[in-house]
């Protein structure tokens, strides 16, 4: 059986390979565990619309930071302790948030999007064979900031989703979409959504890159900012509809400009 440990044994093995064959060989070790997450998903959503996210968080937060856990990647990888701790450290970034995170992800390792979109459509395929669920993957790209950005991700996606269909002697029809959380996004969403099937606005971060304030750090002078009088809410509690809701209505309107048919939604607390 494969327990979660194993999973995030696989993943650090991922992040810690040197080669695209090393991370591909990682991956095929997760594929069966992240297709049986997804089953479940659309089993319990009995055909319901469902859109799933890609890999989102920066790399170093899937790292082992206790000396035993270090010591068992090394082991795996064939590596010593000093190598993957070198590895660790090359992972340290000043603001994870706005790093290595989302698409960047698949931009620098498409072999993660490859194993995801498989997944993701192995999975819908089965349930809808066995249950009779009328299925439509929705694929999320989170982070995108730039159409080119968000086409090399899709482009990948497309092309491994008809390979599982054509595998599958599946029809199954699929979205890709992105995630509106960066205000170049908002600002250039008629580019944007030429590559999309819809927009899921990411209020979070989009709010935090708004203001230019951490959402984590945020709640150790907002306190100040009530008391003055210059904040009336918390703007990650309470959407700002004045500047961040700006971005948004022109994010929906220039993107339905584009696509029509654009569907939008929203995610995050302010969802």
């Amino acid at each position: 059986m494969f327990f979660e440990e194993d999973r995030i044994a696989a993943f650090r093995e991922m992040i810690c390979s040197d080669t695209v064959e090393e991370r591909e060989a990682a991956l095929e070790k997760i594929l069966p565990e992240q297709q049986g997450d997804f089953e479940k998903l659309y089993e319990a959503l009995e055909g319901n619309p469902v859109t799933i996210r890609f890999l989102d968080p920066p790399l170093h937060e899937f790292v082992p930071t206790e000396e035993e856990d270090i010591k068992k990647l090394a082991d795996a990888q064939g590596k010593t302790v000093e190598q993957i701790k070198a590895i660790i450290d090359s992972l340290h970034e000043f603001n994870p948030m706005m790093g290595h995170r989302g698409c960047r992800l698949a931009v620098t390792y498409p072999e993660l999007a490859k194993m995801q979109t498989r997944a993701v459509m192995e999975a819908a395929i089965e349930v809808q064979e066995e249950e009779g669920y009328e299925i439509v993957p929705e694929i999320m790209i989170p982070l995108v900031g730039e159409k080119k950005e968000l086409k090399f991700v899709k482009d990948i996606v497309v092309e491994v989703a008809e390979q599982v269909k054509k595998e599958k002697g599946s029809d199954m029809q699929y979205h890709i979409g992105t995630m509106i959380e960066i205000p170049r996004a908002a600002l250039t969403a008629d580019e944007i959504a030429k590559e999309a099937d819809f927009f899921c606005f990411g209020t979070n971060d989009l709010t935090q890159m708004t203001y230019g304030f951490s959402r984590d750090d945020a709640g150790k002078f907002l306190n100040a900012y009530y008391d003055a009088k210059i904040f009336e809410s918390d703007p990650f509690a309470k959407l700002d509809q004045t500047g961040v809701g700006q971005l948004m209505e022109m994010a929906v309107k220039n993107g339905k400009a584009t696509r029509p048919e654009l569907h939008c939604g929203i995610c995050g607390e302010h969802g």
